[in-house]
C-alpha cells in the first residue's frame, strides 16, 4: 500500500521560521547592507569591503581582539579544570546532594550586570571586603589604576559566576555513568586516579564540549561584566570586542565600519562553534564504531 506524503506537519513550524526570520535573517542581513555601504544622511555609496579592511587593520580592535582571545582561553583554562574538581568533590545522594546543588547553582542567578555591581562594590579599597582586605596586608591593590588588579579581578569574578555551570554540565555527566564501571574498578583495585583517567573523563568528554562550547560562546561575547566593574580601563586594559562594538556603533555612530565589525565577530564565534561540532560529531561516530567492534 503507498502512502500519500503528508507535508501539512510544515505548517506547525511555519511560526518559528517567521520568528527566526524576524529576529535573526532580517537583521543581519541588514547589517551586511550597512557594512558594504557608506551612509551619507539620507544617501547610501556603495564601498565593497572597504570597511572590513579598515577594521581587520585598526590597531585598537586588534588590540582587543587579542584581549579576547587571551581572556577566553584564560577563563577556560581555569574553570575546566575547577568544575570538573567540584563536581567530583560533590556529594551523590541524600540531603547533602541538594543542598550543595542549590549553594553552587547561586552565582548563576544573579544577572550579569548585577554581578559587575556585586564586585565593584566588593573590590573597592575602602568598603570592599576584598579590597579593603588586600590594601590591609600591604598590597596597593586597585582596578581602577592598576591594569594586572583589573585583569585579575576580571577573571575571578568570571571564575566565581561560571565555573557552576562547568560543574553542573560534570555533575550530571558523573551521575550518568552506570555503577557497574566504578564495582568492576573496586574489583580491578583500581586507583582513583586510574578511576578518573579511564572510566569518569572518558564518559565526560560530550558534557564537557558542550561546556567548553558554550563558555567560549559567553566568555567571547562578554560585556556588561567588565564594563560595569571597570569600563574597560584602566586605559583600554579592559576594553573586549564586545564594549568596542558597542562604542563604536552607538558612542561614534559609525554604521558602515561597526557593521563590518559585527560580521567578523560573528563569523569568527560561527567558526569556533564549527569546530566544536564537528568535534562532537567525529567523537560520537568513534564512540559508535567502538560500541559496533565490540
Amino acid at each position: 500500500m503507498n502512502k500519500v506524503e503528508n507535508n501539512k506537519a510544515w505548517f506547525l513550524v511555519l511560526p518559528m521560521l517567521v520568528l527566526v526570520s524576524f529576529s535573526a535573517v532580517i537583521p543581519l542581513m541588514t547589517v551586511v547592507n550597512y557594512s558594504i555601504q557608506d551612509i551619507l544622511g539620507n544617501s547610501a555609496f556603495f564601498v565593497g569591503t572597504e570597511w572590513f579592511e579598515k577594521t581587520l587593520n585598526d590597531p585598537d580592535l586588534q588590540g582587543a581582539l587579542l584581549r579576547q582571545f587571551a581572556f577566553s582561553f584564560t577563563i577556560l583554562a581555569i574553570e575546566v579544570p575547577l568544575g570538573i574538581a567540584i563536581a567530583l568533590l560533590m556529594p551523590k545522594k541524600g540531603w547533602q546532594a541538594s543542598a550543595v546543588l542549590i549553594l553552587v547553582i547561586l552565582p548563576l542567578l544573579v544577572p550579569w550586570n548585577v554581578v559587575g555591581s556585586m564586585w565593584q562594590i566588593f573590590t573597592r579599597g575602602d568598603i570592599g571586603l576584598m579590597g579593603y582586605g588586600i590594601n590591609a596586608l600591604g598590597y596597593d591593590y586597585s582596578i581602577t589604576s592598576n591594569a594586572t588588579d583589573a585583569w585579575v579581578t576580571i577573571i575571578l569574578m568570571d571564575v566565581w559566576h561560571w565555573t557552576p555551570l562547568i560543574a553542573l554540565l560534570c555533575y550530571s555527566g558523573l551521575r550518568a555513568i552506570p555503577e557497574a564501571y566504578y564495582q568492576a574498578a573496586r574489583i580491578d583495585r583500581a586507583s582513583n586516579w586510574a578511576v578518573f583517567r579511564y572510566i569518569q573523563l572518558p564518559k565526560l568528554t560530550n558534557v564537557l564540549v558542550i561546556g567548553v562550547l558554550l563558555r567560549f560562546m559567553h566568555s567571547f561575547m562578554i560585556y556588561a561584566e567588565p564594563f560595569v566593574l571597570t569600563g574597560g580601563g584602566p586605559g583600554s586594559s579592559t576594553t573586549f570586542l564586545s564594549q568596542s562594538l558597542t562604542s563604536m556603533a552607538i558612542g561614534q555612530q559609525d554604521l558602515g565600519p561597526s557593521a563590518a565589525f559585527s560580521i567578523i565577530y560573528f563569523l569568527i564565534i560561527l567558526a569556533v562553534s564549527y569546530v566544536f561540532y564537528i568535534a562532537i560529531m567525529n567523537m560520537q561516530k568513534d564512540k559508535v564504531n567502538t560500541q559496533g567492534g565490540a
